[in-house]
């Protein structure tokens, strides 16, 4: 695609901005440390552990530090998979990703043989059914991974389920994954409607204050130095120099691209922002600050509202840019 010459054009007041469901969402991955490890250990065999504090209290699930004398706690206490609802409140409309998909409550459930209540889910079939007091036991999954969603939910009665024979040939967990998701109707100012509908053409918008205010790229509402609305559009080339880069060697989950390949800031010419990129056709151990590059586009078929209708970008070949040039713009 040949790169526009840059040209002002006025925003629109009267098109409406954009707006569509945005989704989140990555997998959370931590070590559980000594304690927890023997508390989700145990939840694997369908058995439930606090640990006691110096107070005698038996906290559930086990505390790593001691409330009372902030020393680290190490006695580890069996308790019973049966316990009593301390407290409860009922969710009539369960959303996405709580542990049912039909109404139940949320209790504080004391275990026996601990003394601070734990947090889960209760399967009962209306509020009627459930009253402080209640006598409750723990429902496990089929097959217990080492977290705390092998209790499925708590129900009431308490008769305890069995728990599963010791794992014999397994290591203790040491690491737990939890998906974090979060989705959202994004609705995207009105500059930003401009900059995603241009991509759309395959045109690179900014914004700008003024006739001489700074281009900003992507266009954006504000200007971020002083506030003031950006009430210019600016199309830009799709042309520019690498002012910063990174090389990616490390692979990672989700990851797209085999490493090692080139992340770097461009700066399109006339902007005075530059924005993350791909960088390839070239060896990264040769990518350089100052490197002239340009597009390259997907397929027009494949445009959508997107930043990534640019595959990535390649050197053009012409003379690197002169530090003195871009400094200011890192």
């Amino acid at each position: 695609m040949n790169a526009s010459q840059s040209s002002p054009s006025l925003i629109d007041d009267h098109e409406p901005p954009l707006s569509a469901p945005l989704k989140l969402s990555f997998d959370y991955t931590r070590s559980v440390g000594p304690v927890l490890s023997q508390f989700f250990t145990a939840l694997r065999e369908r058995r439930i552990v606090g640990n006691r504090g110096s107070d005698g209290r038996v906290h559930v699930p086990p505390a790593e530090y001691d409330p009372v004398t902030y020393e680290r706690l190490s006695e580890i206490v069996p308790v019973a998979s049966v316990g009593t609802v301390v407290s409860w409140t009922w969710v009539p409309e369960p959303v996405d990703g709580q542990p049912l998909d039909r109404p139940f409550a949320w209790a504080l459930i004391k275990l026996d043989g601990a003394d601070t209540p734990l947090l889960h889910a209760l399967d009962v079939a209306s509020p009627d059914d459930i009253a402080t007091g209640a006598r409750v036991h723990a429902h496990w999954v089929d097959e217990p991974v080492g977290a705390i969603t092998d209790i499925a939910y708590f129900a009431l009665g308490e008769q305890p389920e069995p728990a599963a024979a010791p794992a014999v040939d397994l290591e203790p967990v040491t690491m737990l994954v939890t998906p974090i998701e979060v989705e959202i109707q994004h609705s995207a100012s009105r500059p930003e409607s401009a900059y995603l509908r241009a991509l759309q053409e395959g045109r690179l918008v900014g914004a700008r204050r003024g006739a001489d205010g700074p281009v900003y790229f992507p266009a954006r509402e504000a200007d971020p130095k002083t506030g003031q609305t950006l009430d210019e559009l600016v199309e830009l080339p799709d042309k520019g120099i690498v002012t910063t880069f990174a090389v990616i060697n490390i692979p990672f989950a989700g990851q797209r691209i085999k490493p090692p390949y080139v992340a770097a800031y461009v700066l399109l010419d006339g902007a005075d922002i530059p924005f993350l990129h791909l960088v390839t056709d070239i060896d990264p151990a040769d990518v350089r600050m100052g490197m002239r590059v340009e597009a390259v586009w997907k397929p027009r078929e494949e445009w959508g509202h997107g930043i990534d209708n640019i595959d990535y970008f390649r050197p053009t070949g012409e003379p690197d840019a002169d530090y003195d040039s871009f400094k200011h713009h890192l």
